[in-house]
């Protein structure tokens, strides 16, 4: 199956949103870095939570015919990243987020940045 890459940012999107995200951003950085098109960085309340999100990314990214080529943190559960190539999840709790200000670390006034739903 191909989906165009704003699609594909969609169903992840919206995947997030399934499980209540918190504060699910979207970030085109294909101009700041070759490592990846777009990053998608959201919010849990808990390891459980954030795991379940991981989890659903992976599912639907499988759905949409798309392999994960890697993932990381599965274990702690405080911030797990998701690596799909074009897309990269960061997915966490809002005090990991808050630490590490990626949203901040990954704007420019090249990249637009938006938030969904």
């Amino acid at each position: 199956m191909s989906s165009s890459p704003e699609a594909i940012n969609n169903a992840l999107v919206d995947a997030l949103h399934e499980l209540k995200a918190l504060d699910v951003q979207l970030l085109d950085v294909s101009k700041l870095t070759s490592i990846t098109d777009t990053m998608i960085i959201a919010s849990g309340r808990s390891d459980r939570q954030v795991k379940a999100m991981a989890d659903k990314v992976i599912e639907r990214a499988k759905e949409l015919g798309i392999a994960p080529l890697g993932v990381e943190g599965e274990q702690q559960g405080t911030w797990i990243l998701v690596d799909m190539g074009d897309v990269i999840a960061h997915l966490m709790h809002p005090t990991t987020r808050a630490y590490y200000q990626l949203e901040k670390l990954w704007s420019d006034d090249q990249a637009t940045s938006k938030t969904s739903k």
